[in-house]
């Protein structure tokens, strides 16, 4: 009977120290599970620089700009409307004031009774598709006894014509192709140079060209005539 008893009671300790041991393991585990829970904190907000308004600011260096304005107070009148100058006030003139021009200078055209050379000139050329036409021509300036020689390629058509006021002329039959005529200035007259307008007709009486010459003596003036 006495065993028996032992024995029951060595089994109730052991079940008090396995509550024992229990009860101790569930603390811990509560104990750890409390320190994973963050602690809250108030979250305050504040200016990071704080303005002080009553503080004297601090005197820095100061910059000095020069001052483009001769007078700083200047008094402005809105009432007189003066042009503005977008230039130096000073006094203008005009491009080429001052320049002397030579009156000689330049292209001029000589007057009668030029001791001036006038060598050959070229009068130009026309076309005609006609059988002949017609060339007439006169002094148009001073009428002071100008005479020509006229050439139709390098065949004397005219030998001598006096030009007067009036048009004087040949009819020239025309050469297929090019027909070169040529006015050989015979003399200066009176009055230098040789002058003469020359008019050309076709075969129907049309006016197809006209100019003028000035020339010196044995110079020639040169009309070319294309018949296609």
């Amino acid at each position: 009977m006495a065993g028996y008893l032992l024995s029951l009671l060595s089994i109730i300790m052991d079940r008090n120290n396995w509550f024992i041991t229990c009860a101790l393991g569930l603390l811990c585990s509560l104990g750890m599970a409390q320190t994973d829970i963050p602690v809250q904190k108030e979250l305050k907000i504040e200016a990071a620089n704080k303005i002080d308004d009553t503080k004297k600011p601090q005197q820095g260096t100061a910059l000095k700009i020069p001052s483009v304005v001769d007078n700083p107070e200047t008094n402005i009148d809105m009432t007189n409307r003066n042009p503005v100058k977008m230039i130096d006030d000073r006094e203008l003139v005009q491009a080429g004031y001052g320049m002397k021009i030579d009156p000689k200078a330049g292209p001029r055209e000589p007057k009668e009774g030029s001791k001036q050379h006038f060598a050959d000139m070229y009068l130009g050329d026309v076309k005609s598709n006609g059988k002949f036409v017609g060339i007439v021509c006169r002094d148009h300036e001073f009428v002071d006894g100008d005479r020509v020689k006229i050439y139709m390629n390098d065949r004397v058509i005219d030998p001598n014509i006096l030009l007067t006021g009036s048009f004087k002329g040949v009819n020239i039959d025309l050469e297929e192709g090019f027909n070169r005529i040529d006015f050989e200035a015979l003399n200066v007259g009176s009055s230098p140079p040789n002058t003469a307008q020359v008019d050309v007709y076709d075969d129907q009486g049309q006016l197809i060209y006209s100019n003028k010459w000035l020339l010196s003596t044995g110079s020639k003036a040169t009309l070319i005539i294309t018949k296609e």
